[in-house]
């Protein structure tokens, strides 16, 4: 039984998902009832954290073992003796899971609240603190040191400061103030820091707040699998094209053992400062990352001096990651999409030009991936039998089990179990 409602989408938005996922090539396989019964299963699935939080070992530092040891003592600090178990993932060696205590039914609730906005509150459902920039509405007469009860503002109506809101609210848990009302509302500017410190939340997830930083990246199960996919060789040189905030990009140096060089570009300079921050922090030093738009990456003409960053040569890349912008409807949990099905449908003329240039980027021989966050068709399936059309040098690797079962590769297993990303695998054979 789900504890959330469904994820809420904009009416247009669910007829047009509804169309997709009642196609007659899943009734055929499926059966009416199945193929129904499966979807709707996936729209409440989106609006529910993952039953799992996960973290990605950099194994450039340190063993998976030790790291392992050092996050089960930490999570037992948090938890105050609470046996929560940290475990080694089956198949990918460098990952770590916790699982999720949750959610729990029979928390009381306090008559002063706090309202927080949709995006803090998913943050909360994955173990985040409450951050004061995050706070929208406390109680009239919140003190530092108050026990609260959080609820998010799905829908974006709560207007900031307010003393009471009787609008569409998802209770969150409960938290004990760090500052009055007064504090976080205050005339001389928003403050930043703690606000709500989380004592009993409806998901307990532990906080990665400052937790062995340079050990350790948060990072969902999905995304990891699609470094694994690629599977970057040392001395080779990778492409990330769509890289911020840099986790992919870390993941593939990683896995190079650090050896070789990761492009990473992304054409917002704070995006690139971030990549940078995370190169550092993790200790690799074969990322370069440049502020660029993907989609003007390919360069014209030969130049008479070989030139560090973009725009490239043809056939510059051993592999590339293609990890698009698309319309993010795999992101979970998401109890309220707000986007419209025009912004909906922008996307794939976008990440066609991404594909365009990367196919001509690409070594012959060489591994391209494409992966999106999102479940709809026109941006993965559609996408990718479209690239196999228009480019005869590209051959589909096969998808195998692992592949299905973990990051989603084929119309079953990505759109209907979606566990966020959509990946494929293909290789340049002229």
């Amino acid at each position: 039984m789900s504890f959330f409602p469904k994820i809420s989408l904009q009416h247009e938005v669910e007829e047009y998902l509804t169309k997709v996922f009642r196609n007659n090539e899943l009734i055929t396989a499926l059966g009416t009832q199945e193929a129904e019964s499966k979807y709707q299963s996936l729209l409440s699935h989106l609006s529910h954290p993952p039953g799992f939080t996960t973290v990605r070992v950099n194994t450039h530092l340190a063993s998976v073992k030790h790291v392992k040891k050092l996050l089960f003592e930490e999570i037992r600090k948090q938890f105050k003796g609470l046996c929560v178990p940290v475990l080694e993932h089956p198949k990918l060696q460098d990952v770590l899971l916790i699982p999720v205590i949750g959610p729990r039914r029979d928390l009381k609730k306090h008559s002063s609240e706090v309202i927080v906005g949709a995006h803090c509150g998913y943050a909360v459902l994955r173990g985040a603190h409450v951050y004061v920039p995050g706070i929208i509405s406390t109680s009239r007469f919140m003190k530092a040191g108050d026990l609260v009860s959080v609820y998010s503002d799905i829908e974006g109506k709560c207007k900031r400061g307010a003393k009471e809101f009787e609008g569409v609210k998802v209770f969150l848990g409960n938290g004990i103030s760090e500052l009055s009302r007064s504090e976080i509302f205050s005339s001389s500017g928003p403050l930043n820091g703690m606000g709500i410190r989380m004592i009993e939340p409806v998901y307990l997830s532990p906080s990665f707040d400052n937790v062995l930083p340079s050990h350790l990246f948060l990072q969902n199960l999905p995304s990891v699998v699609v470094s694994h996919i690629l599977n970057p060789q040392p001395g080779e040189r990778i492409l990330d094209m769509c890289a911020a905030p840099g986790g992919k990009t870390t993941h593939l140096a990683t896995l190079m053992h650090d050896q070789g060089e990761v492009i990473a570009m992304d054409k917002i300079a704070n995006k690139v400062k971030k990549i940078k921050q995370n190169a550092e922090l993790l200790q690799l030093n074969c990322i370069k990352a440049f502020c660029y738009d993907g989609t003007k990456a390919l360069s014209a003409e030969k130049r008479e001096y070989e030139q560090e960053g973009p725009p490239f040569l043809p056939e510059s890349f051993d592999r590339i990651l293609l990890d698009a912008p698309c319309s993010g409807m795999g992101q979970r949990p998401n109890m309220a999409y707000s986007l419209t099905l025009k912004e909906v449908t922008s996307y794939q003329p976008l990440q066609r030009k991404l594909f365009t240039v990367a196919v001509k980027l690409l070594k012959p021989g060489g591994v391209l991936v494409y992966s999106t966050c999102t479940i709809t068709l026109s941006e993965n399936e559609e996408q990718v039998a479209w690239a196999l059309k228009t480019f005869p040098c590209l051959q589909l690797q096969p998808q195998g089990k692992k592949g299905r079962e973990e990051s989603g590769c084929n119309l079953l297993a990505a759109q209907l179990y979606s566990t966020q990303y959509v990946v494929k695998q293909l290789t340049c054979i002229m």
